[in-house]
């Protein structure tokens, strides 16, 4: 079931809600520069255990409307508030993959993790993707730099480049055409200004503030948010869980997607990893 909320600026956001009926609810914050579609292998078998699996499209992305502005982290987890608030989510398992993680750990600081019971970060970008004076993990600021200007000037050649890296396990050339559309439904200026947020912010007060049961699972192989970033994760979040994944990239949801399903269910029923 989808349809439209609007946030407070007036930009409607596309929802997709399955199985609304679900005893547990799981809401998904997807990574740049995809949308909901990206957790399809989840949607295909979470609800058939019971889950209701709430996929949103980040302004800018997807079906989302796509404003020229609002892409810091402020705005982006005031927006997931908004969407919690309207659809009266409570008790819920907050979900982010790559950026989505960073956008789950602002909403937790800013919003004092209201209505989330447990919370699952997937390569999250954080506490910075990027390397700073007193950080010296994740990716090269150059490296970003490269990434908004070829954005810029040949997004669709970015979008494979990027593609190039996301995955650690084989992917037809299907997959990969279906992966590259995702990206391709976004706009430039939000794909190129995300880009930018990663630069200009971090989050390290915003993951000691979180006190919840928390999982980090993080592909061993990640070219795009270092593994590195998962162990220091587990490090500042008081009450965390790391998986490693071993036989995958940044995008372990697909890389080992049926391990994926079954660490995530057993962590939400408190269970062994």
């Amino acid at each position: 079931m989808g349809y439209y909320i609007m946030v407070g600026d007036g930009v409607n956001y596309y929802v997709e809600d399955l199985n609304p009926a679900g005893t547990k609810t799981i809401l998904f914050l997807h990574g740049w520069p995809a949308n909901h579609k990206l957790f399809e292998y989840q949607f295909d078998q979470l609800p058939k255990l019971g889950y209701r699996c709430i996929g949103i499209d980040t302004r800018g992305f997807g079906n989302s409307d796509k404003p020229f502005n609002g892409y810091d982290y402020d705005t982006l987890s005031d927006d997931v508030r908004s969407i919690v608030n309207q659809m009266k989510l409570s008790n819920f398992t907050l979900l982010g993959h790559s950026t989505g993680g960073a956008i789950a750990c602002r909403y937790m600081k800013r919003n004092n993790g209201f209505g989330v019971s447990r919370l699952v970060l997937c390569a999250a970008a954080a506490p910075s993707l990027i390397k700073r004076p007193d950080f010296p993990y994740g990716l090269d600021q150059s490296t970003v730099e490269d990434i908004i200007a070829t954005t810029i000037k040949d997004r669709p050649q970015m979008l494979v480049n990027f593609s190039n890296m996301f995955f650690f396990q084989h992917i037809t050339q299907a997959f990969s055409d279906w992966f590259f559309q995702l990206g391709l439904q976004a706009a430039g200026w939000a794909t190129a200004a995300i880009a930018n947020t990663w630069i200009k912010e971090s989050l390290f007060d915003d993951l000691e503030t979180i006190q919840i049961p928390t999982l980090i699972i993080h592909g061993i192989h990640d070219q795009i948010v270092p593994y590195p970033l998962g162990e220091i994760q587990k490090k500042m979040i008081k009450n965390s869980v790391l998986v490693p994944f071993e036989f995958s990239g940044h995008g372990s949801f697909y890389d080992q997607k049926d391990l994926f399903n079954q660490v995530l269910v057993n962590f939400i029923k408190n269970k062994n990893y």
